[in-house]
């Protein structure tokens, strides 16, 4: 097992069909106890229930500074440490340039951004003291090709923003053993698409994706896996591209 006596925070993971449960139900499997982290704090432990007694929900609003210390201390009461942060939560709006408003454009940056900064500024200090841990953030292939399917260009600023910070994070935070690195899922098969995509979209989207195919849930819990685990020990400041080849640079 991959992350036998680990304990690994997900943030946004009380979506059943999205890819903050998928994850958490791989890295269960893999040894780790999972501290489900989301802002419907019914909903974070219902999942946690789902995937065993050794596992617990928390809120956690990532918008909020005081959200996410409050998180922090109740993952660090009941587990006694942490090893593993995925910084998950994330919103999309599907919004052109001239119709994002300042409530949309701060909305979107807070979740997105905002979010990562805040939780992982909750679990730094913990790690630091250990001189161990490794932080995973969620970006996309929205901010490396200028645009999505589901996302504005807000959505693209903030997860380009994301795509900075974890590389800033990844230089500083090296020497205290703290790896930081970014995934950037394609078109991932989740609540968020669910419903909006019709047979003509997918056959439209596949002729773009060398493996042909649209990505689900668990083909982003894999690469979360790999960068959460030893077998990537000596990788930090990394993105690792979850898009089927949608985007080869």
């Amino acid at each position: 097992m991959l992350l036998a006596d680990k304990v690994a925070a997900i943030s946004g993971a009380a979506s059943p069909r999205g890819i903050g449960l998928a994850t958490a139900k791989l890295f269960a499997k893999h040894g780790a106890r999972i501290a489900i982290l989301d802002v419907d704090e019914a909903g974070a432990r219902r999942a946690a229930e789902e995937l065993g007694s050794e596992h617990r929900g928390f809120a956690c609003d990532v918008t909020s500074v005081a959200s996410c210390k409050q998180a922090a201390e109740q993952v660090l009461a009941a587990f006694g440490k942490t090893d593993v942060l995925l910084a998950n939560a994330g919103i999309s709006q599907p919004l052109k340039f001239m119709d994002i408003s300042p409530e949309n454009w701060y909305r979107v940056l807070d979740v997105n951004l905002t979010g990562v900064f805040y939780l992982s500024q909750a679990f730094v200090p913990h790690m630091r003291e250990r001189r161990r841990g490794s932080i995973v953030c969620m970006s996309s292939v929205s901010a490396q090709r200028g645009g999505g399917i589901f996302g504005g260009p807000h959505y693209s600023a903030a997860k380009a923003g994301v795509l900075g910070l974890a590389k800033a994070m990844a230089r500083e935070l090296g020497p205290d053993g703290i790896r930081v690195n970014c995934i950037t899922p394609g078109l991932i098969q989740t609540d968020i698409t669910g419903g909006k995509l019709t047979d003509q979209m997918r056959a439209e989207i596949r002729k773009s994706i060398p493996l042909d195919r649209l990505g689900d849930a668990e083909d982003v819990a894999g690469a979360y896996l790999f960068l959460a685990s030893d077998l990537s020990a000596y990788i930090t400041g990394a993105v690792i591209d979850v898009n089927g080849g949608m985007l080869i640079h």
